[in-house]
């Protein structure tokens, strides 16, 4: 894949570029991430003060299907006190999985379905001036539901699950009119329409490599 080119005529790529901690304290520990204070040396000397996120990441899974469907799953999210349809997705907080076998697990667990063709559409960051979250969206196709007796039992919020297909230009058009707002389901549809639209030429393998922020730093 062939990088952006800026106005100077250089690639458009994020790099690493890791400032020195000079001092760090933990302000809180929680169930799924910790909330760290510190205070940073800029390039030119500065020590300013940055609260933070440490996040495990996660995975998202935008499964498709032939005339142009996505399964969608519809999770209550208290922090903004909704029920949001997204893709299947999950946390990366079990130690040593492959993020390739979380998507399967979730995909499962979530939404009653396997896939057997898999492909990376989309990697970001959620909100990098906050947190080091990091999720890798993939694309499942080759759907097959799980048979009754093998289906995962959900608890807590979970149990309220519900799941179903949707056309993806209704999706498209819900995002536009800002009725479906979850961020996996926005950058998951809108990185499926646009590889759609190249004949799937800008997919990346299920393996390719992801740059996440590295737990040492934590």
């Amino acid at each position: 894949m062939k990088d952006a080119v800026g106005s100077h005529g250089g690639p458009v790529r994020d790099t690493a570029a890791p400032r020195h901690v000079v001092e760090r304290h933990v302000a809180f520990v929680g169930r799924v991430f910790t909330v760290i204070t510190d205070h940073v040396q800029l390039a030119d000397g500065t020590v300013v003060v940055r609260d933070f996120i440490a996040h495990p990441g996660a995975i998202a899974v935008v499964a498709y299907r032939d005339p142009g469907e996505v399964l969608l799953v519809r999770q209550y999210r208290h922090p903004v006190g909704r029920d949001l349809w997204e893709p299947p997705a999950g946390l990366l907080d079990v130690a040593g999985e492959d993020p390739l076998e979380a998507a399967g697990r979730e995909l499962h667990e979530e939404a009653d379905v396997v896939a057997t063709e898999w492909d990376v559409l989309l990697d970001f960051f959620t909100s990098p001036g906050g947190s080091s979250e990091a999720i890798r969206i993939y694309l499942a196709r080759g759907i097959a539901e799980v048979p009754h007796a093998d289906r995962f039992v959900r608890e807590a919020e979970e149990r309220e699950m519900i799941s179903r297909w949707a056309p993806v230009d209704d999706v498209l058009a819900g995002i536009a009119a800002g009725a479906l707002q979850s961020p996996t389901l926005i950058a998951g549809i809108l990185a499926l329409d646009a590889a759609r639209a190249t004949g799937w030429k800008t997919l990346r393998p299920a393996n390719a490599p992801w740059t996440r922020a590295s737990e040492a730093r934590f």
